[in-house]
């Protein structure tokens, strides 16, 4: 099964693109939470990738270490990205998940019930963060070997 970019949604956390979690739980949540809106069965896919090609200026790499004012402004970017390109040219993104509960924070964000400083201030006390792989190019995918 060849990964389509087409196939991907805009308004994600990244951008459109391809996503892949360290988290094999957060993988499976995901897999079942996409068969209970789309139908089909669930499926976990691996992949192995050389993490040298992140450093050695192959592929444009954005990396978030943890939630931060560029990680949200970023999120927020992305999120509320109505064009079908993306509002940015990295090949690959790391950072955290916007999981639910942070999700609901973003949509106060941006529905203008809170602040970017309440939000951040409200992110310290999210617990579990998990972090997720977005790969955005061609040029990305092709450097995925599934196992």
């Amino acid at each position: 099964m060849a990964i389509d970019l087409n196939q991907s949604r805009r308004g994600k956390d990244f951008g459109c693109g391809f996503y892949l979690s360290e988290s094999e739980t957060q993988a499976e949540e995901m897999a079942k939470f996409k068969v209970q809106l789309f139908g089909g069965q669930s499926i976990i896919q691996r992949y192995e990738f050389d993490e040298a090609h992140l450093s050695d200026g192959t592929l444009r790499f954005l990396h978030f270490d943890g939630y931060s004012r560029d990680w949200a402004t970023f999120i927020l970017a992305n999120r509320q990205n109505k064009n079908a390109d993306n509002i940015h040219d990295y090949d690959i993104v790391y950072g955290p998940i916007a999981n639910d509960k942070v999700g609901a924070q973003i949509r106060n964000v941006m529905e203008q019930n809170i602040n970017m400083d309440t939000f951040l201030e409200r992110l310290k006390y999210m617990k579990g963060i998990t972090f997720q792989y977005f790969f955005g190019s061609e040029k990305a995918i092709q450097m995925l070997k599934r196992l």
